[in-house]
C-alpha cells in the first residue's frame, strides 16, 4: 500500500474530498515524524509502535576500496509488531491453508 491509496482507502470509507483525505494522512504523517526527530515514542494499539534505535560510531570497511572509514553515531527508527496484528496476519496463513516450509 502506498501512500496515495491510503489517502483514496481514507476518501472513499470516510466519505470526504480527496483534498481532506491527503491533509488527514499528511498531519498524522508529520506528526509521526516529529515525535520520533524529538525522540519520542509512537504506540498504536494493537498495531505496533515505533522508536528510534540508537548506534554508536564504529570503524567499518569500504566495500569496493577496502579502505577503513569512521561510521558516525546515528540513530534509525524501528518499528516493533504489536500482539494483535502478529496473531491476525498468522491467522491469514490459517484461513488460506498456506503451509511454511
Amino acid at each position: 500500500m502506498t501512500k496515495a491509496d491510503l489517502i483514496a482507502m481514507l476518501e472513499k470509507q470516510a466519505s470526504v474530498p480527496h483534498k481532506h483525505a491527503e491533509t488527514i494522512v499528511n498531519i498524522v504523517f508529520e506528526s509521526m515524524i516529529k515525535t520520533l526527530y524529538d525522540d519520542g515514542r509512537i504506540e498504536i494499539r494493537g498495531f505496533g509502535s515505533f522508536a528510534n534505535r540508537c548506534y554508536k560510531a564504529y570503524k567499518g570497511r569500504n566495500p569496493k576500496t577496502g579502505k577503513i572509514v569512521k561510521v558516525p553515531p546515528k540513530k534509525v527508527p524501528f518499528f516493533k509488531v504489536g500482539k494483535e496484528l502478529k496473531e491476525r496476519v498468522d491467522l491469514s496463513k490459517e484461513k488460506y491453508h498456506i503451509q511454511d516450509d
